[in-house]
């Protein structure tokens, strides 16, 4: 750039011309040196032009006829261009086709199976279409229209499964009852299994009721499920031999529903709300099921159609424990148990309480027994319902004292009262066989001849054995040790001689109607009785193989039962006695103001007195103690009669003439009382019972007052036995018949003097009195 800027230019100019000069030169130089050699080239150039030329035109025909000859050749292959292509278009569409083909089918084989119910493998050939098929081919309409409808068809699956499930609840509900019935007839049939069948391993009910479920796949899908399709559930067994049991109680129910149902809420992600729907419909289910009916008290039927339904549902609920995974667990089912047995125990008390039929109650407790042992095979526990079965054991207790009391009112009611007559060998062992007696005497005598007792005791002895028989029928299958059974029987036994055979004795004791010679057999009876209570005690002994010697082995109180009854009897005997003396007094008729002195004994008298020998012969098989008390008792009774008739206050006056009969009828007593109605009495000891009687009538009648008066006090004074109120009493009765028996009297002398000395008397008795009580 300097160069242009300063003078220099002008220097370059020349200088580059110089240059340009000398480049021309050597380019001439270099032609003119080679320009032969160019000449040269230019003529073979033009040689070459002309045959080129003619190339050209050889070319140019041979284009032509090319052109004319390849015409065919180029529309042939445009011919097989197109072929080309359709076959390439050809091919891609079978390749698209391929991949859509197994789409399809799936989805036709899905259709299928929802067609045909089979949800479980619809569900795993929706997740293969989704998860595996569709992907590839998800770029076409009719795909997206697949994947739309997917969440539709899984809705679809679940509210079919749901209902099948709930159609399944439905069945088990309505079939418990079945399931219950045969699960029990099973157990029933495990505790009748003699030793053979027990040893073959497959008859035990809890092995069978644990049997795992076999299942059969689905060919078409290829499951990790532990379920199948259509074939769920338990299979038969297929040991013929089995064919001879009753089914197992899980192979009547199709659990194929519950799995599948599973299975499906599994894989949907919903398992959950699947358990808790189970569970909260199972539970209602269950309040349904331990809702007793009102009049299951009724009938047996009742009470066995209330534990089939409750056995059924839990052999449900134990084969769904063991056959799925966690649909439901232990701790449910003890919760569900829990709840069962507490509702159950609760409805068995309270029904069981309006049963009064012991045989109801038996057949209750059977079927309490045989519904726990059922339940205790499935592993549930029992205990609390053992537990009730021995509440239920008194309230047997007290059904079988109310059906005893019947029985023995109706063999006291229809007994003769008197002894059991035999008339040959054969009656005679009849009778010692059916009661315990020995008599050696009796054996000794000819036929025919009698027994002490009557009818009743032999009755009565083997009902008492009937009533024992009857309570050990009820400890059978509760798992008590011999000493329970033995105690419980001997308290129930208790029970029925001190309350129920004493009430019903005492009752026939206190009947209005019962007569002396009734009494009389029932003493002689109830001795008899007593003495057979050793022989009670040795067939409990015998039953239950609990010797008496057993600490806290309870002893029977018959003993102490026929005592009473006994002692009632002889109670009433006396009671009847004196009722019967006081209906013979009344009908006594004494003159009290006669005049004339009677010579015989007053006729109700004589008829009483004659009374009392006939009845007092009678007491001849009583014991002798009780004759001898009956005896005094009816003397003393007599006695005091008389004492009350004579100083009662409607005898207001009375004449010496009226104290002469009544001092006859007192003789007559005295000489009944002499002569030994009943013996085993000491000399005079009977007369005693009227001395209160005699030293009254003594002191009146021979008028010894001044010994009365003279003697008082002392112990050894005549009438030691007469009271000076009782003298005084009767003695005004005598002063005012003195007064009122002639208007004259007291114009008489001796009358007058008769009257100072009753006055003077009766004056010195009062002074008697009140010292006495100051």
């Amino acid at each position: 750039m300097s160069v242009y800027d300063g003078e220099e230019h002008g220097r370059f100019m020349e200088k580059l011309e110089t240059r340009i000069r000398n480049h021309d030169r050597e380019i001439e130089k270099m032609c003119n040196f080679h320009y032969q050699g160019f000449v040269d080239s230019i003529t073979e150039l033009l040689k070459v032009r002309g045959e080129a030329q003619k190339l050209k035109n050889q070319v140019t025909d041979t284009n032509r006829k090319l052109q004319h000859e390849g015409k065919e050749l180029v529309i042939a292959m445009e011919e097989l261009k197109q072929c080309r292509l359709q076959q390439r278009n050809i091919s891609a569409t079978v390749d698209k086709l391929m991949l859509c083909l197994p789409v399809l089918e799936m989805y036709s084989k899905l259709r299928d199976q929802m067609k045909t119910k089979r949800h479980y493998p619809a569900l795993k050939t929706l997740e293969h279409l989704e998860h595996t098929y569709l992907p590839q081919v998800s770029h076409y309409r009719f795909c997206k229209v697949m994947v739309d409808n997917i969440p539709k068809l899984r809705e679809e699956i679940k509210d079919v499964s749901m209902s099948d499930l709930k159609d399944f609840l439905e069945s088990i509900r309505k079939h418990s009852d079945k399931i219950g019935e045969t699960a029990m007839k099973q157990a029933q049939q495990q505790r009748n299994l003699d030793n053979i069948v027990l040893q073959q391993p497959r008859i035990g009910s809890k092995r069978k009721s644990k049997k795992d479920a076999y299942i059969i796949f689905d060919t078409e899908i290829e499951s990790t499920s532990p379920k199948s399709e259509q074939d769920s559930g338990i299979l038969d067994v297929e040991d013929e031999e089995d064919d001879e049991e009753v089914p197992g109680a899980q192979d009547l129910v199709d659990f194929s529903p519950v799995y599948r149902c599973l299975h499906i809420y599994s894989v949907l992600g919903a398992r959950e709300t699947f358990e808790n729907y189970y569970r909260k419909q199972r539970r209602k289910q269950a309040r349904l099921v331990l809702q007793p009916p009102s009049n299951m008290h009724e009938t047996l039927d009742g009470y066995r159609k209330y534990f089939n339904q409750i056995v059924g549902f839990f052999v449900v609920e134990d084969h769904i424990l063991h056959t799925t995974q966690g649909l439901v667990n232990r701790a449910y089912i003890d919760e569900l148990w829990e709840m069962a047995l507490s509702k159950t125990i609760a409805a068995l008390r309270t029904h069981s309480s309006y049963c009064s039929d012991p045989n109801l109650v038996l057949d209750l407790k059977n079927l309490i027994v045989l519904f726990a042992d059922t339940l205790q095979v499935y592993g549930f526990p029992v205990n609390q319902l053992f537990d009730m079965l021995l509440e239920i054991r008194d309230q047997y207790s007290e059904t079988l004292l109310k059906k005893w009391a019947g029985i023995f009112r109706n063999i006291l009611d229809s007994d003769n009262y008197s002894p059991i007559p035999v008339t040959s060998e054969e009656m005679y062992k009849k009778v010692v066989g059916q009661f315990p007696f020995q008599d050696i005497e009796l054996e000794k005598q000819p036929f025919p001849k009698k027994f002490p007792f009557s009818e009743f005791v032999p009755k009565v002895y083997n009902q008492i054995k009937e009533f024992i028989y009857a309570c050990l029928k009820f400890s059978e299958d509760l798992h008590l040790s011999s000493t329970e059974i033995d105690d419980m029987i001997r308290k129930s036994t208790n029970l029925l001689l001190t309350r129920t055979l004493s009430n019903s004795l005492q009752n026939v004791i206190k009947r209005k109607n019962i007569g002396l010679t009734e009494l009389v057999q029932i003493i002689i009876n109830t001795t008899h009785l007593e003495k057979s209570c050793k022989y009670l005690e040795e067939f409990i002994t015998n039953i239950t193989n609990v010797l008496p010697e057993t600490v806290h082995t309870t002893k029977l109180y018959g003993t102490t039962t026929f005592k009473d009854a006994r002692h009632a009897a002889e109670e009433e005997i006396y009671t009847n006695l004196n009722q019967k003396i006081d209906q013979f007094l009344q009908l006594a008729d004494y003159d009290w103001m006669t005049g004339d002195l009677g010579n015989k004994a007053s006729d109700y008298l004589v008829d009483l007195i004659a009374f009392l020998r006939s009845t007092f012969a009678v007491f001849t098989h009583l014991p002798g103690k009780v004759a001898q008390t009956a005896c005094m008792s009816a003397c003393k009774h007599l006695a005091t009669s008389l004492m009350q008739l004579l100083l009662e206050a409607e005898v207001r006056q009375l004449t010496l003439g009226a104290l002469q009969q009544f001092n006859l009828d007192v003789r007559e007593c005295e000489q009944f009382a002499r002569s030994g109605p009943v013996p085993g009495f000491q000399e005079d000891t009977l007369q005693l019972a009227f001395i209160d009687l005699r030293q009254l009538l003594d002191l009146f009648i021979q008028w010894d007052w001044s010994t009365y008066l003279a003697d008082y006090g002392q112990p050894n004074c005549k009438y030691l036995r007469v009271n000076p109120v009782t003298a005084l009493t009767l003695l005004e009765k005598m002063k005012d018949t003195s007064r009122k028996n002639n208007m004259f009297a007291q114009f008489r002398k001796n009358e007058r003097d008769k009257q100072k000395l009753i006055d003077t008397v009766a004056k010195q008795l009062r002074g008697l009195i009140s010292s006495h009580h100051s």
